[in-house]
């Protein structure tokens, strides 16, 4: 656990260097929806950013087996299917769990070197 929040850190101070503001759960877990998405825009409506935190939430789980990506949409957008549910607790585990899948994330995705 010491490993994965030490790692946490790296990942938080990466971010936040590399866009000059602190960067929360939500903003990460924004961040990675739109680098999935591959598209930056300026602004994204409401409703496109809470489906941006679920397409981040989808990716960073789906090498663990509980999403598979089904393929895009007509407007580009990945769709996600569940595959098992996730084994969240209590919200002390849910952010444990989002913080060592995102840790995962930035290292497969070659990002950071951990």
């Amino acid at each position: 656990m010491e490993e994965v929040n030490n790692s946490w850190k790296k990942v938080v101070e990466f971010l936040n260097d590399r866009f000059q503001k602190r960067m929360d759960m939500n903003a990460i877990l924004m961040m990675i929806g739109i680098r999935e998405l591959g598209q930056v825009r300026d602004k994204f409506t409401k409703e496109e950013k809470v489906r941006l935190m679920h397409i981040a939430i989808c990716r960073i789980f789906s090498p663990s087996g509980y999403y598979e990506l089904k393929g895009v949409n007509h407007k580009g957008w990945p769709q996600w299917e569940k595959v098992k549910d996730l084994p969240f607790g209590d919200v002390f585990d849910q952010e444990g769990l989002l913080r060592q899948h995102i840790v995962e994330y930035f290292s497969e995705e070659g990002l950071i070197e951990f």
